[in-house]
Parts: C-alpha cells; structure tokens; sequence
C-alpha cells in the first residue's frame, strides 16, 4: 500500500529575516545578480521591499532550476521591470475610468428614462430582472443604494438632494458607487434596459457587456490595489469576439490561448468600449511603454515580455480591424 506523506512534510522551512545588505550580499553571491549601485539599490529595497520588488518581478530574469538569476541580469533590470508596471497600472486604471463614467451614464439614463427620477424606482425589487437566480444579489444591491441615498454622510452632494429634495436621483447617487457595484447593477436590470445601454457601444451584446465589465472591474481593482498586473490572470474570461478571428489568435482546443482573462482580454475590451480616439491614445501610450521599457533593459526581449503579457506579437493591427 502506498504511504500518505504527512501534510506538515511538505511545509517549506521559514526564510529567515535578512537585512538589507543581507539581501544584497545573497542577490549578488547566492543568485548571481550584477548590482551596479549598491547605496541606490538598498534605497529600493527600503522604499519598496524586498518582497514587493525583487519576488514580485524576477520571474523574466530568473531560472527555476538553478535558481539564480539568467547572465548579466542586473537589479535596475527589475527595478525597470517595477516601473514599467506601475506606469501599466496607471495606464489601465486611467482608461478603465473612462468606461466605468459611460457605464455610469449610460445605466442611470436609460434606468431613468423608464422607470422615473424618483430615488423609490432603483430602490424597488420590481424594477429589475425578476428571475430567482438573481433575487439575493438584487436585494444586496438596494441595501447599498438605500444606504447612500439615506443615510452616508460623506458624500456632500447627496446630503444635499436628500435634505433638499427629500429625493436622490440615480444620476446623482451613481457617482458613489464603484465601478464593480455598477458594473453589477447593470447586469441586474431588465433585458430591455441592458439592451439599451449595450447598443452604445458597435458589436457588443448584452451578455458580453456583462462580461467586459467583470474582467476590467478586476483588472482595475488590480491597479487600485497596486498589485502587480502585467502577468495577471483573471478568474473569469471575457467573450470569444470578432477581433480574436480577426487577429488569428491560436486556440488549445477551443479556447484562445491570449485574450481571454489577461491583459490583451482588457484592451480587446477597450477596443469594444472606448471611443475611436481613445482607443487610439490609449493604444499609443502603452506601445510607447512596452518600447521604450525594453529598450532600457538589455536582459529584457520585447517577445518575452509579450507573453508574460499575454499578448500576441502582432497586437498592434487590433485597431486595423472592424469590431
């Protein structure tokens, strides 16, 4: 009979603390890492951690089987790689706002249009998509638009249409809420309603709205959250489009293996829900990013950081198609 190996077996020992010229001493003589300015790098260390910056970005740099760092990797190659994803962060997180407005806009209008000013229309079960499924998370919903339209105090705003108005407009009341509680709003009202907000925006359905949303609201509370994002893989997918067929992305069986639930997945979903202009600058400053980002690391191949991206290498015909 085969032996189970006990659970605690398997528990790697606790690395111990290191000081900064600790941490140093093992990049340079255990891993292999050059380090040009000592002083500049503990700066870093200091201000960032060792954690955060050096086990949070090695992976482009580093061998799993030898564990040390690939030939001629220096420490500003990864501080480079850092910086690159913090501009990343603040790039997405920019132009996921844009949206995260439209779909403020666009929901509160048309919810308005048909349903009245009155703040008791969004506060009414009836009001949205009547299914069992969807009974528990409406009632979660009208608990946090009740509690910002009667009783939050933080929002000046609001108080003021509540004291004055005895009324909070969903025009109004939508700038409390996050771009997730929106985001999940809109996948709660009726069919007509999510009709009438998807025909905004060329070629996107209902259903796939629901699903752009749900992976930017991630992406974009990655950035919040100043995680790291350039490799980060979402729980859920957004939908097989056009721009995937269009762009030959290879499948593993009938799944694209780039654009699904990785960083392409959150530019296709720009490309679907930007305008043409934003589109545009938005795909400018991240070619100039990944460009300029590479050109500053000799260790650091454009292709590879492609793929730790998720990103085909001909990304950047993606506006050269019709959606």
């Amino acid at each position: 009979m085969k032996k189970t190996v006990p659970q605690q077996n398997l528990i790697k020992p606790i690395k111990p603390f290191r000081t900064y010229e600790e941490q140093i001493d093992n990049l340079i003589n255990r891993k292999g890492i050059i380090i040009n300015d000592v002083p500049k790098a503990i700066a870093d260390l200091e201000s960032i951690s060792y954690y955060a910056l050096i086990d949070g970005y090695k992976d482009l740099f580093y061998n799993p089987d030898t564990r040390t760092y690939l030939t001629g990797t220096t420490f500003e190659d990864i501080r480079n790689l850092y910086d690159f994803d913090a501009s990343l962060r603040d790039l997405i997180f920019s132009y996921s706002r844009i949206v995260e407005q439209s779909i403020r806009s666009l929901v509160s209008y048309h919810f308005a249009n048909m349903n009245g000013a009155n703040q008791s229309a969004y506060l009414a079960p009836a009001n949205y998509y009547p299914v069992k499924s969807s009974r528990a998370d409406v009632s979660k919903l009208i608990k946090i638009l009740d509690y910002e339209a009667n009783v939050n105090p933080q929002h000046p705003y609001i108080v003021y249409q509540r004291r004055t108005y005895n009324n909070v407009p969903l025009w109004v009341l939508v700038n409390t809420l996050t771009f997730g509680q929106i985001s999940r709003m809109y996948s709660l009202l009726s069919p007509e309603i999510k009709t009438k907000v998807s025909r905004h925006f060329i070629s996107v359905s209902e259903r796939d709205l629901i699903q752009f949303l749900r992976v930017l609201t991630n992406f974009r509370n990655v950035c919040a959250h100043n995680e790291r994002l350039f490799s980060y893989q979402d729980r859920y997918d957004i939908p097989n489009t056009a721009l995937h067929m269009k762009l030959e992305i290879p499948m593993n069986g009938h799944q694209y293996i780039y654009g699904k639930k990785d960083l392409f997945a959150v530019i296709i979903s720009f490309r679907y829900l930007l305008t043409p202009a934003d589109f545009s600058a938005f795909k400018r400053h991240l070619s100039m990013l990944i460009t300029n980002t590479v050109r500053k690391s000799d260790s650091l191949e454009t292709a590879t950081l492609l793929q730790a991206m998720g990103m085909p290498s001909n990304w950047k015909k993606i506006s050269f198609y019709k959606r």
